[in-house]
């Protein structure tokens, strides 16, 4: 939390001197406060909410509403859509756990690997990113791009690698060892050959119309 903390100290500084808080700041504090929901809060509320809701059979929604200093106070609603009163309201969730089918030795999913070949990618500004290894060409190239922008092509456009969406906020139980961190609480999982990378990338590129060259040698 110490970025948000940051961001926080530098905002109440320019309150305290009567100058205005930029709108870049008060975004980067949002953004910061709910990756700290998603990566931090949300699985502790998961583990002790969940199971002490068992004995509930009816539909519900619990609102947590947090005042800093004040106690929590939470209200309840059998009303499902109680979002569309509230115009800034924004669900926060984990992407799902991917499950996996236990597999045979004979039948394990592998990823078809080719000859060592090497990984380049060429922004329009002259910008070549080449690493001795494709995967951290791959972890580079998203990083220059935008993880954010990134992960909005892999929502929109479901993109997975062995079953993972690109782009996760999830570590994957089967995968996970893979999965390169990306900061924020995003991961990159790299288990892949170097078609595949560049197939994903072309297709960043595409949707984004970056205008990327993406080779492989």
């Amino acid at each position: 939390m110490s970025r948000l903390n940051k961001l926080y100290e530098a905002m109440g500084t320019l309150r305290k001197e009567g100058l205005p808080v930029g709108e870049d700041l008060e975004r980067k504090a949002s953004e910061l406060e709910e990756e700290i929901i998603k990566k931090e809060i949300l699985p502790v509320l998961t583990k002790t909410i969940e199971p002490a809701l068992k004995p509930v059979q009816r539909e519900l929604v619990l609102v947590v509403d947090y005042v800093p200093g004040q106690p929590l106070s939470v209200h309840l609603s059998r009303k499902r859509n109680f979002t569309a009163e509230l115009p800034d309201a924004k669900e926060i969730v984990l992407d799902p756990e991917v499950k996996h089918t236990e597999r045979t030795a004979h039948t394990e999913e592998k990823v078809e690997r080719g000859p060592a070949t090497d990984l380049s990618v060429t922004f329009p500004d002259g910008t070549i990113i080449a690493s001795k290894k494709a995967t951290d060409t791959f972890v580079q190239v998203v990083k220059k791009i935008g993880v954010a922008r990134v992960r909005q092509v892999v929502e929109e456009k479901n993109l997975k690698f062995c079953k993972v969406p690109v782009i996760s906020n999830r570590r994957d139980a089967k995968y996970g060892r893979s999965q390169k961190d990306l900061g924020d609480g995003w991961l990159l999982i790299t288990h892949s050959n170097n078609r595949m990378k560049k197939e994903f990338l072309e297709k960043v590129s595409n949707t984004l119309n970056l205008g990327l060259i993406i080779e492989i040698q």
